[in-house]
């Protein structure tokens, strides 16, 4: 099928190359510009550069809604439009345009995490798989019909990282594969589950914040989540941002106020979580490495010479 494809970053550099690799022609390619934007950096590999290099037309766009651009489309009249990390809407005069329609292909099991980070906040809430959706485009943002659906396992100890890696190994199989089950006419494919359907916004800085009335169980996963190359997790001590680079749960149950730097246990330090904290009867947040407001990296040990004091969500 003659195809143009609409892509971001790694995504959908990993996306083009797979329908490079296959026997569809790949007629045009549209992408974003360059962004500064700090999770717009990460995974940066260019889709404009790839499509260069095999003498592909790169439209570049922050939103697909000029005339010039939809006079292009016409003229290319694709079969099919693949959009891969696409940040922007797509209007119905686009995806609409091919004769078999667009397929998004989304890295979440959606009806669930539609939107954006998906992975992130997939693992803060303790999801146990996480997966790719290749689905038809309609007028509401990651909720067309379902072609196809495939997932990965969450480890006990996976990163935001891992399960980037994990998924990315799925979006050129589950792309060219929707695209045979397109080429075969097919035409019915599953309705999404409204009622099982969540939205994300982007993160931010204030996401990144910790709050020390989450249990050690969740500010685990937001460590986790928030892992490099993504920016840290992070409070303040003594007045200073002080980043969480590496934490687990503590062994033992540690009780009192919540943010108390309270005890060394192994090599970290434990602080004092959750919503019950006085009672003394949960886990708490054992911090293993951390990073200074002047980006100087220490084990905790090393960081917190004195237990005592307090981590806070905010300057004090």
């Amino acid at each position: 099928m003659r195809v143009v494809m609409f892509g971001y970053q790694t995504w959908g550099h990993r996306t083009l190359q797979a329908l490079l690799d296959s026997e569809h022609e790949v007629a045009l390619v549209v992408t974003h510009p360059k962004s500064d934007h700090a999770y717009e950096r990460i995974w940066s590999d260019s889709v404009a550069d790839l499509a260069e290099e095999h003498g592909i037309e790169v439209l570049i766009r922050e939103r697909p809604d000029d005339e010039e651009l939809l006079t292009r489309l016409k003229e290319v009249d694709p079969d099919v439009i693949v959009a891969t990390n696409w940040r922007t809407w797509i209007p119905p005069k686009v995806f609409n345009l091919p004769k078999r329609g667009t397929l998004n292909v989304h890295d979440s099991l959606l009806p669930a995490y539609a939107g954006f980070s998906p992975l992130i906040w997939a693992l803060i809430n303790d999801e146990k798989e996480v997966g790719v959706t290749a689905h038809m485009m309609d007028d509401t943002l990651d909720a067309g019909d379902v072609v196809l659906q495939r997932a990965v396992p969450v480890g006990p100890r996976d990163t935001t990282a891992d399960l980037f890696h994990k998924t990315l190994e799925l979006f050129g199989p589950i792309t060219v594969d929707g695209l045979a089950e397109l080429a075969s006419g097919r035409t019915e494919f599953t309705p999404q589950d409204r009622s099982r359907a969540s939205f994300f916004h982007k993160r931010s800085e204030e996401d990144l914040r910790v709050d020390w009335t989450w249990t050690a169980e969740e500010l685990d996963r937001l460590v986790r989540a928030q892992c490099a190359p993504y920016p840290s997790a992070y409070a303040f001590h003594r007045g200073r941002r002080l980043e969480i680079v590496e934490a687990e749960v503590s062994r033992e149950n540690y009780g009192g106020t919540p943010g108390r730097i309270f005890y060394r246990e192994g090599d970290g330090v434990a602080i004092v979580a959750g919503p019950e904290a006085r009672r003394g009867r949960g886990r708490a947040l054992l911090v293993k490495r951390v990073r200074t407001d002047e980006g100087v990296e220490l084990g905790a040990t090393e960081y917190f010479t004195h237990m005592g004091g307090y981590l806070t969500s905010r300057p004090q």
